[in-house]
């Protein structure tokens, strides 16, 4: 009878056999970078997606000899659905391939960016980074009062009484307002629970604030539970797995070898849409307020 995996089992005992400098038997952890805003994405600006970094994680999960997988989180959130869609991915592939999780926040994980973070079996970051902002924020301008200035009348049609809800061409309503903060508590009671059941008892139930919104210091949200430890990628991973741990950086490609599109390239004819550079000129306004809120 033939030996299917002999080769496989003669290649394995070759490279045990091999000098340690070779580096065949150095420790693999590989690193998914999640930077920036998440959900804000437009031709020219693409945000922090599951569609964008789905490739990534696939790769760095399937990764040969990997013995963790490590996620550098540098967001301070954005939409509340891609945030807990990379969250049930990391988790998914974390279970399905038995490979443990470290996230390491950078400038911030707060807000959504902190729920993707709490993907992970572990969280370290640096006692400068800002950590937590567990709650939900919506907001919008209203224009009613400079249109009737300007002399402009609106025009809307629609069926349904809700369908024009918060119009920011139109007067507020009182109950317009009181559906999207019910929407909202929705939302931020699934977000608590999800912080509840990753950190479990890590977590200082004598805060009364730990779930307001506010946001601490990655010293402080140590010592609140939110995350595990302070420190920096490349360290905690030599510390653990030694010097010759490998660390490579996974990033998604397309066709040969260059990014697809969403992860940069956005081509001549995205340059020249004039849409595309208002659409973008409004997001990057966008994220930029949600980068102020904490100071960056």
């Amino acid at each position: 009878m033939v030996d299917d995996l002999a080769p496989q089992r003669f290649l394995h005992s070759f490279r045990a056999r091999l000098p340690h400098w070779l580096g065949f038997n150095s420790p693999v952890v590989p690193v998914v970078r999640l930077t920036g805003v998440i959900g804000f994405s437009t031709p020219l600006k693409p945000g922090l997606t599951l569609s964008s970094i789905a490739r990534s994680l696939d790769r760095a999960f399937s990764m040969k000899k990997a013995r963790a997988v490590a996620l550098a989180i540098n967001s301070p959130g954005g939409s509340a659905a891609q945030s807990h869609l990379i969250y049930t991915r990391i988790r998914s592939l974390a279970d399905e391939k038995k490979i443990p999780v470290i996230a390491f926040v950078e400038d911030v994980g707060a807000s959504g960016g902190y729920m993707i973070a709490c993907a992970a079996d572990e969280i370290v970051c640096d006692p400068s980074s800002i950590v937590g902002s567990i709650g939900v924020v919506g907001g919008a301008f209203g224009f009613h009062k400079l249109i009737e200035k300007l002399g402009i009348e609106r025009r809307l049609y629609t069926s349904g009484e809700r369908k024009a809800m918060l119009d920011p061409f139109l007067p507020e309503k009182p109950e317009d307002v009181e559906r999207l903060k019910a929407i909202q508590r929705e939302i931020h009671d699934s977000f608590i629970a999800l912080v509840k059941e990753r950190r479990g008892d890590k977590l200082d139930s004598r805060e009364s604030a730990l779930f307001s919104g506010e946001y601490w210091t990655g010293s402080r949200a140590r010592e609140l539970g939110l995350v595990d430890g302070i420190g920096e990628l490349r360290g905690i991973l030599r510390e653990r797995y030694g010097d010759k741990v490998k660390i490579p950086l996974i990033e998604a490609r397309g066709l040969f070898g260059r990014r697809p599109p969403g992860l940069g390239a956005g081509g001549l004819d995205a340059l020249w849409d004039r849409s595309s550079l208002v659409e973008d000129a409004v997001s990057t306004l966008e994220a930029r307020a949600l980068w102020s809120r904490y100071g960056l």
